[in-house]
Order: structure tokens, then sequence, then C-alpha cells
């Protein structure tokens, strides 16, 4: 069973960067595809970015493309997620998740994704 752990988060004034990590326990860390989501207060959790199981493919929300940044690296069992140019409506607890199922590419649903992490808080101030 995979276990994760994200780290990373804080406080940051608007148009600055944070880097998350989220780490993988096990030795197969390189057979999922993996997610970042976040959840607001009082909002659902919505997907962030998901990146595939080689790293090769990657898909982004609409709100964050060209500003934050997936990546993984399989040799240390941990998924990265790079926030630029942040701005207030990106403050959320950022969730990490993985998708077991066998297969090569990148979903955008949440019920698609059957382990997280506890969450790391990002707040960015105006």
């Amino acid at each position: 069973q995979v276990q994760l752990v994200e780290s990373g988060g804080g406080l940051v004034q608007a148009g600055g960067s944070l880097r998350l990590s989220c780490a993988a326990s096990g030795r197969t860390f390189n057979n999922y595809a993996m997610g970042w989501f976040r959840q607001a207060p009082g909002k659902e959790r919505e997907f962030v970015a998901a990146i595939s199981r080689s790293g090769g493919s990657t898909s982004y929300a609409r709100s964050v493309k060209g500003r934050l940044t997936i990546s993984r690296d399989n040799a240390k069992n941990t998924v990265y997620l790079q926030m630029n140019s942040l701005k207030p409506e990106d403050t959320a607890v950022y969730y990490c998740a993985a998708d077991r199922r066998t297969w090569a590419g990148t979903s955008l649903k949440r019920d698609d994704y059957d382990t997280w992490g506890q969450g790391t808080q990002v707040t960015v101030s105006s």
C-alpha cells in the first residue's frame, strides 16, 4: 500500500513562488500516474495537474496552465508542483494523489485517484 506525504506549503505574497513535494512510500511508485488537487474553504476539491507514470505526459487545469508545473523523479519516489506567479485565488489545501490503474495516461477525475496525502496549506496574500 502506497503512502503519500506532502510538504512545501506556506504563506507567500501574490506573484511569488512555492514548490510542493509529495514523497511516496513503496517500490512501485513508477507504476502510478500522479495528480495534484486543491480544496479552498467552502469549495469542492478540484483538479490542478497530473503526470503520467513515465512523466512523459502532463495535464493542467485551465486556471493554472502556464504558472504551475508538475514533474516527477521516479528514482526519488517524489512528485513536485512548481508554483509561480501565485494569486490569492490559489489559496487552498493542496493534495497529491495516486492513480493506481494500469495505464499510461493522466486523469482529471478525482474518482480515478484512490490514494491521497494529508494535504499541505498554501496561502497567497494580496
